[in-house]
């Protein structure tokens, strides 16, 4: 009989403990080694401070502005960040979130150079946050433009009487359940939703001719929610000039007083690893449902193709 063996036969309950102790010392283990890892900050963070050129990524439909403020207020406060490049991929979005982060851009290039870089689709709301940059740069082929607001209501009317549903209201003004998909919208709500409309619209083709310091008359007739080339935007004035990300990078170096001779350090926002806390909740609590889409009606500086 081995010694091992004698002494689990002699001492049953103290070899039990030793055991637990180890299975304990290696689940603790784990688990710090886990949540270690739903926090740590990936490689090539901006928590050090380099100096160079920061980008901004703004891409997908625009929901929330929030993580968007909080990168540019981070590189505008950070003093190794010379310039800011606010790199553009977006349909827009939301009319709030849109104004929010041109608001925020706005007041960064204040500070310190700003140029927005579009991408392949820089159009509406993605116009309208690139409009509080100094400098705007696209391609020749960016699709940019379509200044304009939208409302949309799902009418299913049609299908309810199909299968029978009925909806009953008990509301406090004739106004409150606008925009029910259970029946059309009457004359009164049209020119109510219409009114709001065409203010939003004002709101955007002001910010347009102050930006670009064009007639607002020029910018209104325009603004039917058509979309540009970047070459017919260039002739339109709706932005600077034509170039990819790194000749945006080289024009906010410029600006900065950087030497150009070489390509400046981009420094990107500080982004952690994937983890399933990040991907229920998002890094700045948002839930996942809010970042496929917002589910209610919404006005949106959008350009929209979908039928949905």
């Amino acid at each position: 009989m081995t010694t091992k063996r004698l002494f689990r036969q002699e001492h049953p309950i103290l070899t039990g403990c030793l055991l637990l102790g180890l299975l304990m010392v290696a689940f603790w283990g784990g688990i710090t080694f886990f949540v270690g890892s739903l926090f740590r900050p990936a490689k090539g963070s901006s928590l050090l401070h380099e100096e160079g050129i920061g980008v901004v990524e703004l891409t997908g439909v625009i929901v929330s502005a929030d993580d968007i403020i909080a990168q540019l207020t981070d590189f505008r406060e950070q003093k190794g960040i010379k310039a800011i490049v606010l790199r553009i991929d977006s349909p827009g979005g939301a009319v709030g979130a849109s104004q929010e982060i041109y608001e925020e851009v706005k007041r960064t290039n204040a500070v310190k150079p700003v140029v927005a870089s579009m991408g392949s689709v820089a159009a509406s709301g993605g116009l309208y946050a690139a409009l509080g940059a100094g400098k705007i740069v696209a391609n020749p082929g960016t699709l940019t433009g379509s200044m304009g607001v939208i409302l949309k209501f799902a009418n299913l009317e049609g299908l309810f009487d199909k299968i029978g549903y009925k909806s009953e209201v008990v509301k406090s003004g004739r106004l409150k359940d606008i925009g029910s998909p259970s029946r059309p919208l009457t004359e009164e709500e049209r020119a109510m939703l219409q009114a709001m409309i065409d203010n939003v619209h004002d709101q955007f083709i002001k910010a347009v001719a102050e930006s670009r310091k064009l007639p607002e008359a020029t910018v209104r007739a325009i603004a039917d929610g058509r979309v540009f080339s970047g070459a017919q935007a260039k002739e339109l004035k709706l932005i600077d000039q034509f170039g990819n990300l790194n000749d945006a990078v080289l024009l906010a170096a410029r600006l900065a007083g950087l030497d150009t001779k070489t390509m400046p350090k981009l420094i990107y926002p500080e982004k952690h690893d994937f983890s399933l806390l990040s991907l229920l909740a998002g890094e700045s609590g948002q839930s996942l449902l809010n970042k496929t889409h917002w589910q209610t009606p919404h006005l949106a500086y959008e350009w929209v193709v979908s039928p949905l």
